[in-house]
């Protein structure tokens, strides 16, 4: 799929701008989620607390690139695989958006773990998720950013190893909670961080979904992972 297909060349200007600027937020996010996990793995609360602070950056991309869309569907009246990118862009914007809410979740609760004692244990569990799921979101962005189809569909496959190393985390703190009751709030602070975490896994992979929508014309959102698997080699170019 390729974009400046049009015989305006404004049009094709006005949706190359979109996707860069779709770009420039993605990068923009990955580096919150990256500062997010630092502070959350080096208990570092002054990185901890501009991550909590710097949200308001993400939501005003969100709102620019939103009336972009609105005012090239306003004029333009884009059909077919143009309509597409524009749908794509909204949906994908609106999970970048709540990426930078995880990542600012993650800040907060960050700066109050930073002033107590570590949890004994935790650390290698949590930075192993904090890695699979940073991964998980650069390659997200990587296959929209190359409307790379295999690629999303390599991160919707391993998506699930982001659900069990959440239930293994949560498992292990609330043992460690049983064990000792004055454990519990800080506990329950990285069980919220590692939630997040989580549900930052669970908006790549609705990018992933979005981008074989853009090139595939395919939802395949809320469908069984088998059924992806078997639909999708189908329908390769």
């Amino acid at each position: 799929m390729e974009i400046g297909h049009h015989i305006s060349q404004r049009y094709n200007q006005e949706l190359e701008e979109i996707r860069t600027h779709v770009l420039k937020m993605g990068a923009l996010v990955e580096s919150q989620a990256e500062n997010a996990v630092k502070a959350l793995l080096e208990r570092d609360g002054k990185l901890a607390k501009k991550v909590a602070s710097s949200d308001y950056m993400v939501n005003r991309m969100e709102v620019e690139i939103d009336e972009e869309c609105t005012q090239v569907l306003a004029r333009r009246q884009p059909a077919a695989s143009d309509l597409r990118l524009i749908i794509a862009v909204i949906k994908v914007i609106t999970d970048l958006e709540r990426i930078g809410d995880e990542a600012e979740k993650i800040g907060r609760y960050s700066r109050k773990l930073a002033k107590k004692p570590p949890i004994t244990g935790m650390h290698a569990t949590l930075s192993h998720l904090g890695e699979l799921v940073l991964g998980m979101l650069h390659q997200a962005l990587d296959a929209f950013a190359r409307m790379d189809t295999e690629q999303a569909l390599s991160v919707i496959t391993g998506s699930n190893n982001i659900n069990d190393e959440f239930d293994d985390l949560s498992r292990l703190l609330i043992t460690y909670m049983m064990e000792d009751p004055h454990n519990i709030k800080q506990a329950l602070r990285v069980i919220w961080c590692a939630r997040a975490l989580e549900r930052i896994g669970d908006h790549s992979r609705n990018i992933c979904e979005y981008v074989i929508f853009l090139v595939r014309g395919k939802d395949i959102r809320h469908t069984d992972l088998q059924e992806i698997l078997d639909e999708i080699p189908d329908d390769a170019d």
